[in-house]
Parts: structure tokens; C-alpha cells; sequence
């Protein structure tokens, strides 16, 4: 799902953290066109789930019944409010997030697909992208959702043994899950998975196993988080109540990710962020918008959003509650929040975007965006110690420094 701020957690299930104090007060000009460097995507949330997981913090909900036909005309509301403030753009991608949007009818993502055409026009090769959830795969609702227009699936199949699935909450199976992933890649040409590590009594063999069968299945990208538990989801409060039983260990959980990153680089699948995997080529181009710092319009409950006008660049925010939201959009609009980032706002967000990536950020471009340079004595001390790489301008965190990539960035955006 879109990103509210920034992410913090390193090699983990990413989670959002308090913003950078918010300016609304009269700002300097930021370079209007910076966002083109990350490129420009809309992000889609579809809220419903078959059932809730219990590490799950994502606005996420169950319901029997979804009128489908008044969520498609409050999504192209949205999408026809949003279109006039971003005219004349290029549009790189789509992506449906959720919730299950394959719980969604395949007419009603290509109702959204075709307004997002008639608003704005597509990159040659333009990357649309579907989160899928196995239970919830059928072969001529896949072919459905290709003909609208979808050309990659993302699946949360998350463990390849039936005992933890059920441990997680899932309602698929092991044999279900390959069984999807089949049947996606019939339909799709590029097809991702995701995969919780450092789960309950879960060893490191166990995890080396796992993880090298589901490099077998010829995939071409891999999401992989190491399992956090979440105040407020149900896993959070088992935990409080000391019933969550066989948890790793700091030790053994870095042991997993290290064990990742070497699987992963043997099999031609090395990262390019620091919980994602893919061949070259094979990229997210929906999230490289995010960690690239561009532009992207959120619609739907609690989609965020990153827009650059006006000399400004907004952050916005929709009504979280799926009920509240269509009944908002109904009366004008389901943005909930809009503010300003100022140019030192934009700053930390890029460099806590940048960073994640394998290719790190450009210290000209934080420059051109602030008005002040990085810690030129802090950039020596992190080489000094092995955690960080400056080559020209660009600054990129090394093997060593991922694992720490919290305390990196709180000693370059040190104020």
C-alpha cells in the first residue's frame, strides 16, 4: 500500500513514523520540477479484505456486502478532482493496494483504468499493478483483470507452510498459493510475491529452505519483511499479554537477513531496496516513485499522497474510514488533509526514501531541494566506519550500514 511518510524499519514489515513538523506558514519555492526525478504514479486503495491477519496495522476491513458500482463512481470522482490539479502529466503507474483489490469486480478496475487514460496519458510502459491475496485468485477473474489493462500482480502469499500460514491468519494454503502464482503467471508477465520472515519457532534453516523453494518458481520479484509486531493489530496484543511465544531473537533475526540478501544475490535476485528483491529489469516502477521521491496521487480510504503545484509540494491524506470516505466524496471530496512540506520536510523525506534504495540518493538534488547541503563531516564519519559510500554525489549506504539504516539516517538528518 502507499506510504503515509517516510519508512523507517530496516529489513522488516515497514511501518510509518511520526512526520517532520508540518509548515502551513507562507513557504520559499521549492524546485517545481524536482518531482520529475521520481516520476509520477496514482495509487488506488481498496480497503476490503476476506478476513483481517493479525499482524496487519493497513486499513484493512471485512464486510459481507460492497456496492461496487458506488465505490467505482466516488474512485473516479476522486480521479477527475485530482486530474485538474495534475494536468498535462505523464502518468508511469497504477497501482491497487489494499485490502484485496482482487476481491474487486474486473470491470470495475478497468472503469478506473480507463478514466485514469481520459485524465492523464500513459508512459509507453506504463507498469498497473494488482495486490492479490491466493484465496481470492480465479483464472477468468485474472484474465478479466488483464484484458482491463492490468499487466503485473503483486501476491501476499507470505509463508510456504501450511502451519504458519495458519499461525499468520491466512486463509489459503500452501497449494492454493502455488496454484495462484500459477495461474497469475498464465496471465501476467511479471508477478511478484511476499514472504514473512522471522516468524514464531521459525529457524534459520527453515528460512533458508523456504526461501530458496520460492526462488524456484521462477519469479521475478520478491517483497521479503521480517515479521513486526504492531500495537493495535491482534499479534500486538497477544504480545502485550506475553501469549505470542517464539519470537527470534535480535541476533537470529539479523542472521535471517543476512542469509536473505546472499540467497537472494546467488539466485540473480539481489535487492534494490532493502526488503525488496528483483531481477534487472524487474523493478517495482509503482514503489521506485515512492523511494524516488516523485509524485503520485492516493485515492480511496486513507491514501496518501505526494503532489507538487504551485511552487509547494502537498502532502495529502483521505478519510481513513471506508463509510466516511465514500459518504465525503459524495458531498465533495474525500481528501481529509493538505499541507505544505517545507523545503527541509522534503529534504528528510527524500533522504529517508533515497537511502532505501541500492542506488542511495544525490546530495546535489537534497541541495537544489533545501537550499543547504548534507553534513559534509557526518557523510566523512559514516565512511570512516564502513556504513556509507559517497562517489561523486551520489551517497549510497553499503551491505554493511543496511542493517543500521535507522541510526544512519538519524546522524545525517541530525539537526
Amino acid at each position: 500500500m502507499t506510504p503515509p511518510l517516510a519508512k523507517w524499519t530496516v529489513g522488516k514489515r515497514t511501518r510509518s513514523v511520526t512526520a517532520p513538523a508540518r509548515s502551513r506558514s507562507s513557504l520559499p519555492a521549492v524546485l517545481v520540477e524536482d518531482w520529475r526525478t521520481g516520476g509520477f504514479g496514482l495509487y488506488v486503495h481498496w480497503p476490503f479484505c476476506q478476513a483481517k491477519c493479525p499482524y496487519c496495522d493497513f486499513n484493512s476491513h471485512v464486510s459481507r456486502e460492497i456496492d461496487q458500482s458506488a465505490w467505482v463512481r466516488a474512485y473516479l470522482r476522486e480521479l477527475e478532482r485530482a486530474a485538474t490539479e495534475t494536468q498535462g502529466r505523464v502518468l508511469t503507474s497504477i497501482y491497487f493496494g489494499g485490502g484485496t483489490p482482487s476481491l474487486m469486480a474486473p470491470n470495475s478496475v478497468a472503469a478506473v483504468i480507463e478514466s485514469a487514460r481520459h485524465h492523464w496519458s500513459f508512459a509507453n510502459d506504463i507498469e498497473i499493478t494488482l495486490e492479490a491475496n491466493p484465496g481470492s485468485v480465479e483464472a477468468g477473474r485474472f484474465a478479466g483483470f488483464r484484458d482491463a489493462g492490468v499487466n503485473r500482480v503483486s501476491m501476499g502469499i507470505q509463508a510456504m507452510n501450511d502451519t504458519d500460514l495458519r499461525r499468520l491468519g491466512r486463509i489459503h494454503t500452501v497449494a492454493e498459493a502455488r496454484a495462484a502464482f500459477d495461474i497469475a503467471q498464465n496471465c501476467f508477465d511479471r508477478v511478484s510475491f511476499d514472504l514473512i520472515y522471522a516468524r514464531q519457532e521459525q529457524t534459520l534453516a527453515d528460512w533458508r529452505a523456504e526461501l530458496t523453494e520460492a526462488l524456484s518458481m521462477a519469479v521475478d520479484h520478491l517483497s521479503l519483511y521480517q515479521l513486526t509486531v504492531e500495537q493495535g493489530t491482534a499479534f500486538g496484543d497477544r504480545y502485550n499479554a506475553g501469549k505470542l511465544h517464539g519470537l527470534p531473537d535480535d541476533d537470529l533475526s539479523a542472521d535471517m537477513y543476512f542469509a536473505t540478501q546472499e540467497i537472494c544475490e546467488d539466485h540473480g535476485m539481489p535487492s534494490y531496496e532493502v526488503s525488496n528483491h528483483a531481477r534487472p529489469g524487474s523493478e517495482s516502477r509503482h514503489n521506485l516513485v515512492y523511494w524516488r521521491y516523485g509524485d503520485y496521487v492516493g485515492v480511496g480510504p486513507g491514501a496518501h499522497g505526494r503532489i507538487s503545484r504551485n511552487s509547494a509540494r502537498f502532502a495529502t491524506e483521505s478519510v481513513r474510514n471506508p463509510t466516511a470516505w465514500l459518504d465525503s466524496v459524495a458531498r465533495e471530496t474525500g481528501e481529509l488533509k493538505r499541507y505544505s512540506l517545507s523545503p527541509q520536510d522534503q529534504g528528510c523525506e527524500y533522504v529517508m526514501m533515497c537511502l532505501r534504495l541500492t542506488e542511495g540518493i544525490d546530495i546535489d538534488r537534497y541541495t537544489a531541494i533545501t537550499g543547504t547541503a548534507l553534513p559534509a563531516a557526518r557523510i566523512a564519519d559514516l565512511e570512516d566506519l564502513g556504513m556509507t559510500q559517497l562517489s561523486g554525489n551520489r551517497l549510497t549506504v553499503t551491505k554493511q550500514g543496511r542493517p543500521v539504516l535507522n541510526a544512519i539516517l538519524r546522524e545525517l538528518l541530525a539537526v
